[in-house]
């Protein structure tokens, strides 16, 4: 029945619900994003039971965790834990104040299926990647997910449906379409700024950009976002032609939120990877084959594109777009984003 909710729109709303502190079942379990859950919901979790805090990899090495499972590790709480305890180690913006978290326990053995759903749906979320989960009967009114069914679909590549489109001038080409483009999945729209009229049968000049809130519309000068933003569309307009690539994945694809965590961190000296670990995330979080369905949904298979980033060569032609041509993209430093600029070329891989 076309009524039923499909899996991706079950999925959808399961983020939405971890994000607004309400738990959900996958399979036998009852799961709660630490970020927003609630006082009393923590209590209701621990008269069902023995709950475990699912956290990553990268989050428990910084915590001294054991790790036996792939990718996360199962910490038992204690039976006094609350939820200043479970922030403590899912936060790392306390972590230097206080170092000494444990003893910490982790299980091992059994099924960590559901673990490892949980955590994908709450980094999905956009929230810390910490989650309670404990095994439960389904409750009423709760959204139900089988673990592996949820894994499989947030792992899969979302369609690109085309939604609205229509003449925009900018300053840097007063000949320009934007084009707004919505995932089959709930998750977030992504744009496309055309340049003139680029032929479909040529490599056309492209950039993908990741949306930067503090670089793009503040001029935060942390970060060479705005500038590179500017500078691609700069070139685009003097050449006549042009894609760029407006990708929704703020903050490396952790979010606004986590980002300023991550900046937080910074502040207190750690760069920008080890900031991102901290929290419990990887390097990069984005999914860059995003833009090759855009490019392939605007009639584009050939591109120059305009990048210091060699993963992102490297996806695009692994996704069936040829990439004729690597042009730099390197925009001024200051005295701020230095730091900033090394880690990417020492760490990430930029050619700076």
């Amino acid at each position: 029945m076309s009524l039923v909710p499909t899996l991706a729109e079950t999925v959808s709303r399961a983020r939405a619900d971890l994000r607004m502190g309400l738990p959900v079942m996958l399979g036998g379990h009852l799961v709660g994003a630490v970020e927003t859950l609630s006082a009393e919901r923590l209590r209701d979790f621990q008269a069902l039971g023995k709950p475990v805090l699912a956290l990553t990899e990268r989050r428990a090495e910084t915590l001294k965790a054991r790790v036996y499972d792939d990718g996360l590790a199962r910490i038992e709480l204690p039976d006094d834990a609350d939820l200043h305890w479970l922030r403590a180690l899912a936060d790392p913006s306390g972590d230097l104040m206080t170092p000494m978290k444990g003893p910490l326990f982790t299980q091992r053995g059994g099924d960590a299926t559901p673990h490892m759903a949980a955590l994908a749906l709450v980094k999905s979320a956009q929230l810390l990647p910490a989650a309670l989960v404990v095994p439960a009967r389904a409750l009423a009114g709760l959204t139900v997910l089988a673990p592996g069914a949820a894994l499989a679909q947030m792992a899969g590549e979302a369609a690109m449906d085309p939604v609205a489109a229509a003449r925009l001038p900018l300053a840097s080409a007063e000949r320009s379409r934007l084009h707004i483009f919505r995932p089959d999945d709930g998750g977030a729209e992504h744009y496309a700024i055309e340049i003139g009229d680029p032929p479909r049968d040529a490599p056309v000049l492209s950039r993908l950009h990741s949306a930067c809130y503090t670089g793009d519309v503040l001029g935060s000068l942390k970060c060479d976002c705005g500038p590179q933003l500017h500078a691609a569309l700069d070139a685009m307009g003097k050449e006549g032609a042009g894609v760029l690539l407006y990708l929704n994945q703020e903050g490396r694809g952790i979010g606004l939120a986590n980002k300023m965590r991550a900046y937080d961190l910074q502040n207190q000296g750690f760069d920008t990877v080890e900031a991102n670990h901290r929290l419990g995330f990887e390097d990069d979080e984005r999914d860059f084959r995003i833009g090759a369905a855009l490019l392939r949904r605007l009639g584009f298979d050939q591109v120059r594109l305009m990048t210091n980033n060699p993963r992102k060569v490297s996806m695009l032609q692994g996704h069936g777009i040829t990439v004729t041509e690597r042009v730099p993209l390197v925009t001024a430093r200051n005295r701020f984003n230095t730091n900033y600029l090394d880690t990417k070329a020492s760490k990430s891989g930029h050619l700076l």
